[in-house]
């Protein structure tokens, strides 16, 4: 009976477990942009379309409202999974779930895009950002932080160019492949996130980033939003895409969690 009584003590005195998180509504960045008529896509994609099913009273007396969707895979702030660019990649519902929930890394590139649209970062760039802030850990998610979200959703602005049906004439930032293969290769990231419609720069004909990060089984966050409200390294990614079975890629929710 002691011993059950000094257990029970022992059980009450515990503390409490701290949270993993801070999830005050404030700590929590929501990362992607609404979908509607304005969310950008690559101009040979297919747009976001909302068709209204249904929205009214029924005849039994209550309120229901059921809309369709339509759009391709890759437009708005979505997942590129790793099968978009590489045969052997994997799907976007077979990434791990545990991929999707990492620790962000913000690479500020903001003064050498604003110099050179088409800027490519380089490994150098990388590198410096680790000198000041320590290397980035394996299993994070690079985010190149171009400055280019401030132009969304004008088209033309964010694009480059906005003539539909052509992608030949866009402008804006990206990784070069160089930096690509350094965090998949060498840091081992889950993931490559921007603020732009492409990880690799507009100007780009083989998109080689994609390729390097599809051979490794590196997904990429694109068209992410709110990028300058993240500190350099501290926040928590939580990327969470349709599971779109055998899907190469799906618009996705992420979110930030600050420090």
């Amino acid at each position: 009976m002691a011993i059950a009584v000094a257990l029970l003590a022992g059980v009450a005195a515990a503390p409490a477990p701290s949270l993993l998180f801070d999830l005050r509504p404030e700590r929590i960045v929501d990362m992607s942009y609404p979908f509607d008529d304005k969310t950008i896509y690559w101009p040979t994609a297919r747009s976001f379309q909302l068709t209204h099913d249904f929205s009214g009273m029924t005849e039994a007396g209550y309120f229901y409202a059921s809309n369709s969707f339509c759009a391709s895979e890759h437009g708005g702030t979505h997942l590129d999974a790793p099968s978009h660019f590489s045969e052997s990649g994997l799907t976007a519902d077979r990434i791990p779930p545990r991929a999707l929930i990492a620790p962000a890394v913000v690479i500020d590139v903001r003064r050498s895009c604003a110099a050179d649209p088409d800027h490519a970062a380089t490994v150098e760039e990388v590198k410096t950002f680790e000198a000041a802030r320590g290397p980035i850990p394996s299993g994070a998610v690079a985010i190149l932080f171009t400055g280019w979200g401030a132009r969304w959703p004008d088209k033309n602005r964010y694009l480059g160019d906005d003539t539909p049906g052509d992608a030949s004439h866009l402008h804006f930032p990206g990784f070069s492949p160089e930096a690509a293969a350094y965090l998949a290769n060498e840091r081992h990231v889950a993931g490559l996130g921007i603020d732009t419609a492409s990880i690799d720069p507009g100007v780009s004909k083989d998109f080689k980033a994609h390729q390097i990060a599809g051979a490794t089984n590196v997904y990429n966050l694109e068209n992410l939003a709110a990028v300058d409200r993240l500190p350099p390294k501290g926040a928590m990614l939580i990327a969470l895409p349709m599971k779109i079975a055998g899907g190469t890629g799906g618009p996705a929710r992420v979110l930030a969690i600050l420090p």
